[in-house]
């Protein structure tokens, strides 16, 4: 044995040098290990010793008194060792091996030894404690021992939330006596001093026993001996304590003060029990509230967005085209607002509402509760029906905008060409009805008359001429029809007007040139010159008009292909003046050898041309309008090819980045299945995982606004094709939207199974264990096991379900609780929950009726004033509120049934 004094000079006792044992729970080392300013005292104080003689010796005598003996003096009583086996066979409840009877000093060392011995089999490791010192009556070393038996067998089994001995004893003061005024547990020694927590400590558990109002801070002996005494007379607490010593010491010694309380703490262990079973209501009555929580939430999201959704479908199904450009324009720029900022929030709110349903059937699951079921027309399936229609109904939507402005934009240049080519004609025609009406040739001369008859032939020339352009204005009216413009009246009436004045040309040149041909036989000579000039003329000035209608004719196009096409054609057109000038030049030489003729020949001329009204000046003025126009021509062809480019630029950047972000996306749909099918590490760092890859996604965002900055700028240069991309903006919506769905469900599905888990006791090997067996005959990686695949999984696993009518009758039970639905898939979520309710234990109802009948005193019934005394307030008025009447024979005014609410928590039964 180690010699104590003359290695350590001071007074130790107890397993402070933190040796383990094996008993009670927990090594003494454990609540030990953390007294080290309370344990390790250099002396022994004289005050101290004097309370421990006195406390220790009143709680061994509490307990020897139940063998009907008991000790005077702590180190000379215990001396020979009879009486402290006595007292550990009655604190243990066990037999120690028979004692030695002899006087003799081996006998009684042997006895001594006997007791250490039992001491040390309980798991307590003494130190500096030998069975010499006891005999031989050493104080220290027998209080010691003594300090050693109270903290094994009265201190080391509380525990409060999982904390040590003293920590435990500790809270539990605390706790009990925090309601009280000038109570301030923080210790085992000075707190204690004024009386107010003993006192307190009674009060709270028999309030009749203490007015505790009355008693007063600054009156500590008063207090101490009211609870000294109250403890002994109705608690059969002896009296441990000397009030006088704890007052007149300036620190009461811990350990008295220790075994005295803990007195008080297995006095009032009923208590303790109620208090335990009211934790367990409070634990099963939150899982409910909250769980009611999330389905008042799921119900108030799901209501919305349906409503969103029903108010939205009618929006995108109203396909009644509008009159102008600009409304359409206008319904385009609404559709692409709601895209960009209607629609995402709802995409959102969805996958959060399937996330958030998702995580209240895990944990209703995972507290034995029924399965949620939302109010009718608000299923996870109703919502998806409903989201499926919109989607229908938005798809095609854009494109029908597309094409009505394309279609108006169509209609707007068709209208416009037709009054362009209408008023021309109109201003060719006026006039025209007159002179064909006129009867000039009655008095004329004959020159005169040869004159109207060549001018006649002359306007039936550009008569013909013009057949084209009506032909053509007619063609216009009917296209317009055809594409329902909106304005189609009046173009017909228009139209109408110029083929009624047409017909009525045709019919007034007809009945002139017979009136002429009638007259031609008087007729004898003609201006070969005016005649030649008139032929020569007439189809010139018509090219000049055709060529300033064309020069003028509006255009559109859509690619740059187009654009250079219509420069082609212009430039082969202005390769074409130089032979017109000539032409000009020739006809206009015409004109003057006439006037140089008549002049040589002295011929009085009537001074215009009779033949003709094309004039050189009308040649020479229209000319110069040819040679402004082509410039401005040149022009507008230019810009629109400038414009084209730039629109190609535009097909072209959008390209680029949406070539880049479609593979992108599809690549991390991949890498997702691959992740959700491997899972490696624990599910933390699955989730971590996860969510880092989540980050990656949305740190990807500002690439997909780009692409839709660049798609705005195509929109509203109003391209309609981009042959660079096979990649539309819808298709890199619709796929970042899943994208997104399919990395929150991911990450829902690995935060489910932690839930499980950690509710269930899963340990992470069995976690992997079952993903391992699940994805090695997930074949095809989809997620889910066939019925034949899931059997060889289980069989792996160790369960009996062979093909014979025993294997198959489990199996049938095992598809059932898996696979309610009868879908024929099991997934992976609900192989983790089988797999959780076969190897774990969660609560029962049995159990929370069990907890229930403690707080009620064994009776078949619980009070309101039962339950709002024992449980939180807002946890007692909760089940005051949903707990049925009792209807026993044994029932008493507002007595409350809570076995049937028990039941209900469950969903055994309906509350």
């Amino acid at each position: 044995m180690v010699d104590y004094h003359a290695v350590n000079q001071s007074y130790q006792y107890g397993p402070s040098s933190g040796g383990n044992g094996a008993g009670g729970g927990g090594s003494m080392g454990d609540y030990m290990a953390q007294e080290d300013d309370w344990d390790r005292d250099l002396l022994l104080d004289p005050a101290w010793e004097k309370q421990q003689r006195k406390t220790f010796t009143a709680w061994c005598n509490s307990h020897l008194r139940k063998a009907g003996t008991q000790i005077e003096n702590i180190d000379e009583d215990f001396r020979d060792g009879l009486k402290l086996m006595l007292l550990l066979e009655v604190i243990s409840g066990e037999r120690l091996p028979k004692p030695e009877r002899g006087k003799m000093r081996v006998h009684k060392i042997n006895n001594v030894n006997k007791a250490l011995d039992f001491i040390a089999s309980k798991g307590v490791k003494l130190v500096s404690i030998g069975a010499e010192e006891i005999v031989d009556g050493n104080a220290k070393m027998t209080l010691g021992m003594i300090w050693t038996i109270i903290l094994r067998f009265a201190i080391q089994d509380i525990s409060v939330e999982e904390t040590s001995a003293k920590e435990g004893l500790l809270l539990w003061c605390q706790r009990k006596t925090a309601p009280y005024k000038n109570v301030n547990v923080q210790n085992f020694h000075i707190s204690w001093k004024d009386g107010l927590a003993f006192n307190a400590l009674i009060h709270r558990h028999r309030p009749e026993l203490i007015e505790y109002d009355k008693l007063r801070k600054d009156d500590p002996v008063t207090n101490l001996n009211n609870a000294f005494e109250v403890a002994e007379k109705y608690l059969d607490i002896p009296k441990m304590l000397d009030a006088e010593d704890i007052v007149n010491t300036a620190r009461p010694d811990e350990k008295a003060i220790m075994t005295y309380v803990s007195s008080f703490y297995h006095a009032f262990s009923g208590a303790q029990k109620a208090e335990t079973a009211a934790n367990r209501i409070c634990k099963v009555l939150a899982v409910n509230q909250e769980n009611e929580h999330l389905m008042e939430d799921y119900e108030r999201l799901a209501s919305d967005l349906l409503e969103w959704i029903r108010r939205t479908i009618p929006w995108l199904e109203d396909r009644v085209p509008q009159k102008t450009i600009q409304e359409m324009q206008q319904k385009l720029e609404d559709f692409r607002d709601y895209r960009r900022v209607h629609k995402p929030p709802k995409v959102q709110e969805k996958c959060q509402l399937e996330i958030n349903f998702n995580t209240l059937q895990t944990k209703l699951r995972l507290s034995n509760r029924p399965a949620f079921m939302p109010s009718e027309g608000k299923m996870v399936s109703d919502i998806n029906n409903g989201w499926q229609h919109l989607e229908q109904a938005e798809k095609g939507y854009e494109e029908w905008l597309l094409n009505e402005i394309r279609r108006l934009e169509r209609l707007d240049h068709l209208a416009e060409k037709f009054r362009q080519k209408a008023s021309i004609h109109e201003a060719w025609t006026d006039g025209k009805e007159a002179m064909l009406k006129h009867r000039d040739y009655e008095t004329a001369t004959l020159s005169d008359i040869k004159a109207l008859i060549r001018k006649h032939e002359a306007f039936e020339s550009d008569l013909a001429a013009h057949q084209d352009r009506v032909e053509q204005i007619a063609a216009i009216a009917q296209e317009l029809n055809e594409l329902d413009y909106y304005d189609s009246h009046n173009v017909n009436t228009r139209c109408q007007k110029i083929c009624d004045q047409w017909d009525a040309l045709g019919s007034l040149t007809h009945s002139r040139r017979e009136a002429l041909e009638k007259t031609e036989k008087q007729l004898e000579t003609i201006d070969q010159l005016h005649l030649e000039y008139a032929k020569r003329a007439a189809p010139f000035n018509n090219w000049m008009e055709s060529a300033m209608e064309d020069l003028q004719d509006m255009f559109i196009v859509h690619t740059i292909e187009e654009i250079e096409g219509l420069i082609s054609a212009h430039d082969q057109f202005k390769s074409t003046l130089p032979d017109a000038d000539r032409e000009r030049e020739a006809i206009l030489a015409i004109h003057k050898e006439a006037q140089r003729i008549a002049e040589s020949n002295h011929i009085k001329l009537s001074g215009s041309n009779p033949y003709t009204t094309v004039t050189p000046q009308i040649i020479n003025s229209k000319w110069e309008k040819v040679q402004q126009l082509v410039p401005k021509r040149d022009q507008a062809l230019l810009e629109e090819q400038s414009k084209q480019q730039s629109n190609e630029h535009l097909r072209r950047q959008f390209a680029s980045q949406a070539n880049i972000v479609g593979p992108w996306i599809q690549t991390k749909m991949e890498e997702i299945g691959r992740i959700s099918i491997e899972m490696n590490g624990t599910l933390e760092d699955q989730l971590s995982h996860l969510k880092q890859y989540e980050r990656s996604i949305v740190d990807y965002k500002p690439n997909l606004d780009l692409l839709e900055q660049q798609h705005q700028l195509i929109q509203e240069a109003l391209i309609f094709d981009n042959k660079h991309t096979n990649y539309t903006m819808e298709h890199i919506r619709v796929g970042w939207e899943q994208l997104l769905t399919t990395i929150a469900r991911t990450i829902n599905e690995v935060e489910n199974q932690i839930l499980t888990r950690d509710a269930k006791g899963i340990s992470q090997e069995q976690m992997q264990e079952f993903r391992a067996s699940f994805n090695h005959f997930d074949k095809d990686h989809g997620g889910a096991l066939g019925p034949e695949e899931f059997k060889a999984c289980l069989i792996s696993l160790g369960y009996d379900v062979e093909n014979d009518r025993q294997g198959d009758a489990e199996f049938n039970r095992i598809m059932s609780v898996v696979d309610p639905n009868h879908s024929g898939l099991v997934t992976f979520q609900a192989f983790i929950d089988f797999m959780s309710r076969e190897t774990t234990d969660t609560d029962t109802a049995d159990q929370v009726i069990a907890s229930f009948k403690v707080l009620a005193g064994d009776k078949n019934f619980i009070t309101a004033e039962e339950l709002r005394r024992e449980l939180p307030p807002d946890q007692a008025e909760y089940c005051i509120a949903r707990m049925a009447p009792y209807q026993g024979p044994d029932a008493v005014p507002g007595a409350l049934d809570y076995k049937s609410f028990s039941t209900a928590l469950y969903g055994e039964s309906d509350l």
